[in-house]
């Protein structure tokens, strides 16, 4: 997950609580300055939440796009069932994502982090109409790495028998996994407040139902491949989840549009926001009509 450098919205971002036929999900929404050139609609992954993408929203609504954020089903500040897992079944996960996108307006550009882009990969198979791009950040073709899953694992296990609480204090004596980092000791005290603030909002049935999709998730790359969707596969230099090799493998095969940020991990959103959002911003702008205007200074 990503470390947000706040949770405090920024001048421009609204949060609120985005109605669709799916109940209502917690979102950041930044309007585009000038002309719109469309709207984003932005998945965090696993432990994650709305706020791993607060440092996009300023740059992005400079180039001229709507930013929609959201917390997942048990995610953070969506509520969720805290002991049913068989709510955060992907296929649940995929219609939450299906019914966010028509509340905010399709069509959207989909994005998805490392967990997100799973499920956004998953909606754009169940139905693409709604999308006018996807974009998988540091969002590999199957399941995680071994090492990883085995991180995921005992996270697994711990929810078991412990409290959120309890795991979270347990997390903090250890060096904690890329995809379940929840900040470690090193971060400020306002840093660990607001982290351990949306750990213990998490659902943990959302978290033992994702984990486990994560470590069991099929390669479906010739599948999306065949849907005529313009696609983006963004990461960082170096990622542990999901080795940088494999991203660049995906990529060929679906003939994709390729972005490494440099000096970025996992979390190129929270790494170099200013720098992925180019990216972004870019790529949108390539599946424009010629005579639309803009680009990301």
């Amino acid at each position: 997950m990503s470390r947000p450098y706040t949770f405090v919205p920024p001048a421009g971002v609204r949060a609120y609580r985005l109605s669709t036929a799916r109940g209502e999900f917690a979102v950041l929404d930044a309007a585009p300055e000038g002309q719109s050139k469309g709207a984003v609609l932005l998945l965090p992954g696993f432990t994650g939440s709305k706020e791993d993408f607060i440092a996009l929203h300023a740059p992005l609504a400079a180039a001229g796009y709507r930013t929609v954020a959201v917390d997942g089903r048990g995610q953070f500040e969506t509520e969720g069932p805290r002991d049913d897992e068989t709510a955060y079944a992907q296929r649940e996960l995929v219609q939450d994502v299906l019914a966010q996108a028509a509340a905010v307006g399709v069509p959207v550009h989909l994005v998805g982090h490392s967990l997100g882009g799973q499920i956004a990969r998953a909606a754009v198979l169940a139905d693409p109409s709604p999308f006018l791009s996807l974009t998988l950040m540091a969002s590999g073709p199957a399941q995680i790495s071994t090492a990883q899953q085995q991180r995921v694992k005992l996270l697994r296990d711990a929810l078991a028998v412990m409290s959120m609480a309890e795991v979270w204090e347990a997390i903090q004596a250890m060096e904690p996994p890329e995809e379940t980092d929840t900040g470690g000791l090193d971060a400020g005290l306002d840093d660990l407040s607001d982290l351990r603030r949306r750990w213990l909002g998490n659902s943990p049935a959302q978290l033992v139902a994702t984990g486990r999709q994560l470590c069991e998730e099929p390669d479906r790359v010739a599948e999306l491949a065949a849907v005529p969707l313009p696609k983006h596969v963004l990461s960082g230099e170096r990622d542990d989840t999901w080795p940088v090799t494999l991203l660049d493998t995906m990529a060929v095969r679906l003939d994709a549009h390729r972005t490494v940020v440099e000096d970025a991990e996992h979390s190129p959103n929270a790494d170099q926001p200013l720098e992925t959002a180019r990216a972004l911003a870019a790529f949108w702008d390539g599946t424009l009509p010629a005579s639309t205007p803009g680009n990301l200074g």
